[in-house]
């Protein structure tokens, strides 16, 4: 099992979650987190500091965000490792609650 980051994180890219991973599994893209599922051990402290709730255990992934589990494997690979809190886009709060936003999301 891992977790995946999924849609919700798309053009927010808070990364609270970045300060408690223990062991560094975070990728950062131009504007979306994803985990390294391989470096991940499943310890789940990342999930409530989400403020938009957009990382889930592989085994709790609604169905519709399944794609989220081979868009994390893939983009992880070329995504650079990310290890501490930063300001998240100046726009982040406008983008919230903001669905479908897979069509946004940089490579």
């Amino acid at each position: 099992m891992t977790h995946v980051v999924t849609e919700s994180c798309i053009k927010c890219k808070y990364t609270d979650c970045v300060d408690v991973c223990p062991v560094d599994c975070f990728r950062e893209g131009p504007n979306m987190l994803v985990i390294e599922p391989d470096e991940c051990i499943d310890c789940a402290v990342c999930i409530p500091e989400c403020p938009v709730n957009a990382i889930y255990a592989d085994v709790d992934l609604p169905q519709v965000q399944m794609k989220f589990i081979a868009l994390n494997a893939e983009l992880s690979q070329t995504f650079s490792s990310i290890t501490s809190k930063i300001e998240p886009p100046p726009d982040a709060d406008d983008w919230k609650e903001v669905p479908d936003k897979l069509q946004y999301l940089e490579r």
